[in-house]
């Protein structure tokens, strides 16, 4: 199990360097000068003020010098030069907004609290609900409540999801006030406020993406009920209630942990469509507001791609080891 655990660590590391010299060559190569937008910030932006503030942002500098600067300031900090003003870029340094002119990772610290209380609630309820109503219509299948069941969630998925959460604020929050006006409150401003303010955004991110977690525990339940252990189980006289919980729910359980990995690390990577609706200020609505509007903020850009990257491939490596314990055989891959 430790050879195992030992690849997975040494891949999950390879995968976010090479995701941050991806980036960090598409944006500092790319077709947009990164520093036409500082230029124009200050003031008129001349020929000459152009290239004196790309030599002072060393964006003349050969591009594996460049991305080494910046990875070094990871662990080491460093100065970020704007034309004649630097910033003290303390480890860990991702970067000075073009925009507010504010440390990347500060903000990027000040903003995580929402998008990780948005995530965890959301998971919570899509996980219970979705798991909940699949072996409930695995338990029945075949049967009207089964039917309903399955369809119901096919006419959830069917919905875009930006549409689903747009009329759940039109309908619940403005035109039939059920719901008060959403934002996030940090819990230590009061446990109910907190509650209150995030309750709406969770039940809609929660209950939408409960659909498919729905149909797969469904299948995944079919399926382990048809094995041969569970018809033995049966005809042995175990309960049936035994034999769906006890041992059928334990089998299928397996992939779905796969899933609900994956699955919450992409939340943790911001929910753009429901902090916009909501008017929840994380990480997804930050890296948004660096790409419509102006300046161009690449630092930000940056910043959340590698932390997306790096919640994605943690949440990879944990659950490569869970599903290690879980079931053995996959260690030897």
């Amino acid at each position: 199990m430790l050879g195992f655990i030992v690849r997975r660590i040494l891949t999950a590391i390879l995968v976010v360097f090479l995701t941050s010299i991806f980036v960090f060559v598409l944006l500092y190569k790319g077709v947009a000068n990164p520093a036409g937008p500082v230029c124009d910030a200050q003031g008129r932006c001349t020929a000459e003020r152009l290239a004196a503030i790309e030599a002072s942002m060393g964006l003349n500098d050969p591009i594996l010098q460049q991305y080494g600067e910046f990875a070094g300031g990871v662990f080491t900090g460093r100065t970020v030069s704007f034309g004649e003003t630097e910033y003290d870029c303390p480890a860990p340094c991702l970067g000075v907004s073009y925009g507010t002119r504010g440390l990347i990772t500060d903000e990027l610290v000040d903003r995580l609290p929402a998008t990780i209380s948005l995530a965890v609630g959301a998971s919570i309820i899509y996980l219970v609900v979705g798991v909940t109503l699949g072996v409930l219509a695995a338990k029945k299948r075949g049967t009207a409540t089964d039917r309903v069941l399955v369809s119901s969630s096919l006419v959830v998925s069917s919905i875009p999801y930006y549409l689903f959460c747009l009329l759940a604020y039109i309908f619940l929050v403005l035109k039939y006030p059920v719901f008060d006006e959403t934002g996030y409150l940090p819990i230590t401003e009061g446990v109910g406020a907190f509650f209150l303010a995030m309750l709406l955004p969770w039940l809609v991110l929660g209950l939408f993406s409960s659909s498919n977690y729905a149909r797969f525990t469904r299948g995944q339940m079919v399926e382990t009920l048809g094995e041969d252990y569970i018809r033995t189980a049966s005809a042995k006289g175990v309960s049936g209630n035994k034999v769906v919980f006890g041992h059928a729910l334990r089998a299928a359980i397996v992939p779905i942990v796969t899933i609900f990995g994956l699955d919450f690390a992409a939340l943790l990577g911001g929910t753009i469509f429901t902090e916009q609706i909501f008017r929840i200020d994380g990480i997804g609505l930050w890296a948004l507001d660096a790409v419509t509007r102006p300046p161009l903020d690449f630092p930000v850009v940056i910043a959340t791609v590698l932390v997306v990257a790096v919640i994605i491939t943690i949440a990879n490596l944990v659950v490569d080891i869970v599903y290690g314990f879980l079931d053995p055989r996959v260690r030897i891959s």
